[in-house]
């Protein structure tokens, strides 16, 4: 299930609180391409292992938020630079 409009015109980043969208589903696609090649971390220095479904990109670029089960998941540590 997306995420709502009401809902990502109030989020913003936690870091930066730059606004932020929906990635695009070729943005989702090459990331999980990195995951199935298992080169993809997260901010934390973990291996992101599941598939990305959906994810909110920051307004510059440069991080993107993953969406897990409807929820995104606005932590710094669990976000990925791209």
């Amino acid at each position: 299930m997306p995420i709502s409009q009401d809902l990502l015109e109030i989020l913003v980043c936690p870091e930066t609180q730059q606004p932020v969208s929906v990635a695009s589903a070729d943005l989702i696609t090459r990331l999980n391409g990195e995951i199935d090649a298992g080169t993809l971390r997260n901010r934390g220095g973990e291996a992101v292992s599941g598939a990305i479904e959906e994810g909110l990109l920051r307004e510059d670029g440069k991080v993107l938020y993953p969406v897990e089960d409807s929820i995104p998941v606005m932590l710094i540590e669990e976000s990925i630079e791209l």
